[in-house]
């Protein structure tokens, strides 16, 4: 089925000249890693709306991924960000967020793409796709860069009801050169299960796994080696209803110039929290 397209931001800019080194930089990096043998997951974005007729396909297909029902051979970390652009159609996204349409847009001007549109799928910050292309979507993870996991311990504490407080320790296992990276980690949620009244949708219970609550920096690099101890801590702000049992977290580091993913870990939430 045919991406919707979205024109709100015009075109995207095409990358310039230091731009499109920085990016041949970021992917003979990623060559010698492969030759290293990094044996990390490959990160999956998905970006979709409620308000976008095609998305729940896409969906469907991302929960099967992150379930693990393709037999890929490798680690997969899926993370699911709910864009706000489609609320106009008649139905708010209850997890429609300005902040990842900002983050959907920096992939399309580094992908040099000319329109954003749901579903679309990134991996590993160097490739996308139309979310509910399965071949496609297949395709580009056997072929994605891999890197060695980071190997952090995460310390997971609830000092307040509406507070999660996460201490993160370890090593990235990847060197960080001087174009600088960031460490994220994303908050997500299973099991959102959403009565459609309104809009593209309506009449459809729609459901959403790995829904991408909250998303925090944990630090910079730049310069950085790959055995570094890094330690650092975020604090979450909760939402209500929080059911640790259907949340997880994600670490990735992501490059500022090219965002290539070079390395993400994925934690689970205690359950008596």
């Amino acid at each position: 089925m045919a991406p919707r397209l979205i024109s709100c931001f015009g075109k995207s800019g095409r990358a310039s000249k230091g731009g499109k080194n920085d990016v041949a930089a970021t992917a003979d990096e990623a060559a010698e890693e492969q030759r290293r043998g990094g044996d990390g997951p490959v990160l999956v974005e998905l970006f979709l709306s409620q308000g976008c007729k095609v998305s729940p396909e896409a969906e469907l297909l991302l929960s099967r991924l992150g379930r693990g029902d393709f037999n890929l051979g490798q680690p997969i970390i899926v993370l699911s960000f709910h864009v706000d652009y489609w609320d106009y159609m008649g139905w708010k996204d209850p997890y429609g967020s300005s902040q990842w349409t900002v983050r959907q847009k920096a992939y399309v001007e580094s992908l040099q793409l000319d329109t954003m549109f749901t579903p679309q799928i990134v991996v590993q910050g160097g490739s996308q796709c139309v979310g509910n292309e399965e071949n496609k979507l297949l395709s580009n993870i056997a072929n994605a860069p891999r890197f060695p996991s980071p190997n952090f311990q995460a310390t997971i504490k609830r000092p307040t009801p509406e507070t999660l407080e996460v201490a993160f320790t370890g090593q990235i296992r990847m060197k960080i050169d001087n174009q600088g990276a960031n460490i994220m980690v994303a908050l997500y949620e299973n099991g959102l299960i959403t009565d459609c009244p309104k809009g593209e949708n309506k009449g459809m219970v729609l459901s959403n796994d790995f829904v991408v609550r909250r998303l925090e920096k944990l630090c910079s690099l730049k310069d950085t080696s790959a055995k570094k101890n890094i330690t650092g801590t975020i604090n979450f702000a909760l939402w209500e209803p929080f059911i640790s049992h259907k949340c997880g977290m994600a670490l990735f580091v992501q490059q500022n110039s090219s965002h290539h993913i070079f390395g993400s870990q994925k934690f689970d939430i205690p359950q008596d929290l």
